[in-house]
Order: structure tokens, then C-alpha cells, then sequence
């Protein structure tokens, strides 16, 4: 069965999903600890970090930004996420993420993440000119967010 992803606020979630996060913060902010030492520090067990280390993710939100987030259904053959990576590019978007899925019966889903605070043209042109390229099949904004 494929994973489902929720993006749901801090606030309703167990606290072991925050201190989980925190870990792997500090993880990779002091190099200089052992695992052993962040875990005690936050508050966590070994074995609760790694059931969830791979399944909680923080979402930040960057300051001062618009964020869209564009769903493309394409077929699966070479270069046609280059095709629609490079509309964006000229369209000046800074691409923050990508997530393509595995492509079942020569289709794939693709989410791209655009900052487009310096974006030349509107989103809008952009997914006209993308909807446009040799096998995307759908292309859509999937949402916006506003300063």
C-alpha cells in the first residue's frame, strides 16, 4: 500500500513527534555528540526515535516567501521533468522540492515546491506553458501561500 502523508499542526500531535525532531536537529547540528547523548538530552528513548525518525518530518515555512506547490501528472519517459524544471527556470522560480513518485503503468506524480518571490512571469503562465509540454498530462497548482 502507497504512504499517505498528512501535514497536520504541532499542537494536535503526540510530544514524542516534536522531540523527534528536535534529535534529528540537533543530530546534525553537533557532530561532536553520540546519538546516546541528544536522546538523553530530549528526552527520548532509543527505540521511539527510530520507530518515528523516518516517518516525522518539520515543515518550515520560509520568512517573507510565496510558496506554491505545482502537481504534474506525467508519462513516464526521459527528460520531461528537465522539460518542466527548465519552464520554471526561465520563468526565474526558485525550485525549493521536488517529489516524483515511482511511475505505475507509465504515469507519475510530481510535486514541485517554487519560491516565487523573484518569478518574471505569474505562476499561472508557467503551468499554462508546462501543461503544454509533450507528456505532461495534468498540471495544476496543488496550493498557495501568501505572505
Amino acid at each position: 500500500m502507497a504512504e499517505r502523508y498528512l501535514l497536520v499542526s504541532e499542537d494536535v500531535c503526540p510530544a514524542i513527534f516534536g522531540k523527534v525532531v528536535q534529535a534529528k536537529k540537533l543530530l546534525t547540528l553537533y557532530k561532536d555528540k553520540t546519538q546516546t547523548e541528544i536522546l538523553n538530552e530530549v528526552g527520548i528513548s532509543r527505540s521511539a526515535f527510530y520507530k518515528y525518525k523516518d516517518k516525522v518530518f518539520v515543515y518550515d515555512r520560509l520568512p517573507h516567501s510565496k510558496v506554491v506547490s505545482l502537481y504534474f501528472v506525467v508519462e513516464d519517459f526521459s527528460g520531461i521533468l528537465h522539460a518542466i524544471i527548465g519552464e520554471i527556470a526561465k520563468a526565474k522560480g526558485n525550485i525549493l522540492t521536488i517529489n516524483q513518485n515511482v511511475p505505475q503503468n507509465g504515469i507519475a506524480d510530481v510535486i514541485i515546491s517554487i519560491d516565487t518571490e523573484c518569478m518574471i512571469e505569474d505562476v499561472d503562465v508557467v503551468i499554462r506553458r508546462t501543461a503544454g509540454i509533450n507528456g505532461v498530462r495534468r498540471a495544476e497548482i496543488l496550493n498557495r501561500e501568501m505572505e
